[in-house]
């Protein structure tokens, strides 16, 4: 198990039944980086990472 799979799970557990938009999540993600501009990089690779997923040359 990877340490980040307890912050994996936390999400689940208290948000598994909510509906959100990408639009939500992208600016969560903003605040995120605001809050922690050290994570800047491995968000961006996330963000790009979750929208090229039906682009199977980028996986």
């Amino acid at each position: 198990m990877y340490f980040t799979d307890r912050g994996i799970e936390e999400l689940v557990e208290r948000r598994g039944t909510e509906t959100v938009t990408l639009e939500w999540l992208g600016a969560r993600l903003r605040d995120f980086v605001d809050l922690n501009p050290d994570f800047e990089t491995p968000v961006e690779r996330f963000a790009t990472w979750l929208a090229r997923l039906d682009d199977e040359d980028d996986l």
